[in-house]
């Protein structure tokens, strides 16, 4: 396939981006490498409460995860509370395609940033309010985090469900933040699109606690998606304590037998073809109810055989499977080297660093070349003068 044939998608799409940490900035930032103008709106002196998440090599307010949140952004500083800097906003809002924002709405009332009075001046803005919780709903005035939204959806209790642990424990990800983000850009397109047919701009609520739950509870409903409910809540699959990696002479390996005869191919691949071909294990029926003692049994063959020859085995007889790599060595992987996945690039203030592809790649367009993740208030002079060049506060 070739790639590039065409300008990015987005280009000529302006993003007023009134956002911090994960959610918001995520959602941005997709819409960033797709071509849009973004810019981010962030409060003097402390900018995106992300900037300052981790240890950076030169600058305090560079964080990395700031620096894999936003590319493809310029940042202008603005107190919001000063007459002058709402002004200079409000012109940007003026010519933006889309207003991008997590703060919550009675702040927003208070400067005259809300739906109502925003789009009676500007019929056309589709605004994409990132909240913690739907505002019809009695949570809507609560503060919602990560953790918080791992708690309230269940999430916490998956892993106690695993290992047994009873204690409650996030998943080590800011994954509803991440969910949500996405949530947010899809949302955000589908309102452009909406405005390509209509003409007109529209309110977009994304709340991370209904996008996040149903995101976990599509296959975690599980038996309560029935009334009355046919079984527990869980998918079975995905709790079961022996469903994990497997150990090997000299590491982990990860070995997918989704299929009905996947099982007999992994245990002729350790020698042990006899097993799956017993009486209990002759339908499919059979296999998912002792589908425990199938694992068990096959991860005390698996120490026999190191990594490299079980992957070996495995992908000779089409079985998915991958090593277990820890989080340090994924960087190296030959696949997303020969991808391009990471480009090492030199920030004007950070030095060298590794910048994360945008995954999803178009046959008809050409990717971005997206500048670096600004300092703070970096671009707030150039955008100045170009709200004062077409004769708007600056």
């Amino acid at each position: 396939m070739t790639f590039g044939t065409s300008g990015p998608i987005l280009t000529g799409i302006k993003v007023v981006d009134l956002t911090s940490v994960v959610f918001g900035p995520y959602c941005t930032q997709i819409l960033a490498d797709l071509g849009a103008d973004v810019i981010k709106v962030e409060a003097p002196g402390i900018g995106d409460a992300f900037r300052w998440s981790g240890k950076a090599p030169a600058s305090p307010n560079m964080a990395p995860g700031f620096m894999a949140l936003n590319r493809g952004k310029r940042s202008i500083a603005l107190d919001l509370k000063a007459a002058g800097d709402l002004a200079v906003l409000r012109a940007l809002l003026a010519e933006a395609d889309l207003f991008v924002v997590n703060v919550r709405g009675k702040a927003l009332e208070r400067l005259g940033l809300d739906y109502a009075s925003l789009s009676a001046a500007h019929p056309q803005l589709i605004y994409v309010h990132c909240v913690g919780f739907g505002q019809d709903g009695p949570y809507a005035d609560l503060q919602a985090y990560d953790d918080v939204i791992q708690a309230v959806t269940g999430t916490a209790t998956l892993l106690p469900r695993v290992d047994g642990d009873p204690r409650p424990r996030y998943l080590p990800s800011l994954i509803a933040d991440k969910v949500a983000g996405l949530h947010a850009a899809y949302a955000a397109l589908a309102a452009l699109f909406h405005r390509e047919r209509c003409g007109t701009g529209q309110l977009v609520e994304v709340p991370m606690f209904e996008a996040f739950t149903s995101f976990m509870m599509l296959e975690h409903l599980g038996g309560q998606t029935f009334d009355p409910p046919t079984g527990p809540v869980g998918y079975a699959r995905q709790i079961d304590p022996v469903r994990q990696p497997f150990p090997t002479a000299d590491g982990y390996i990860s070995i997918v037998m989704y299929n009905f005869d996947a099982w007999d191919r992994i245990f002729a691949v350790l020698g042990d073809p006899d097993f799956s071909a017993q009486e209990r294990f002759a339908d499919a029926a059979g296999r998912v109810r002792h589908q425990t003692e199938l694992y068990e049994h096959l991860a005390a063959l698996t120490p026999r055989l190191t990594t490299a020859e079980l992957l070996r085995r495995c992908r000779e007889q089409q079985l998915p499977a991958q090593a277990v790599r820890d989080l340090s060595e994924v960087i190296d992987d030959p696949h997303l080297a020969a991808t391009g996945f990471f480009t090492r690039r030199v920030h004007p203030s950070e030095g060298p660093y590794f910048e994360q592809a945008a995954p999803v790649k178009f046959g008809a367009s050409l990717p971005v070349e997206a500048i670096m993740p600004p300092r703070l208030g970096a671009d707030g002079e150039a955008i100045r003068a170009e709200l004062a060049a077409r004769g708007k506060p600056g």
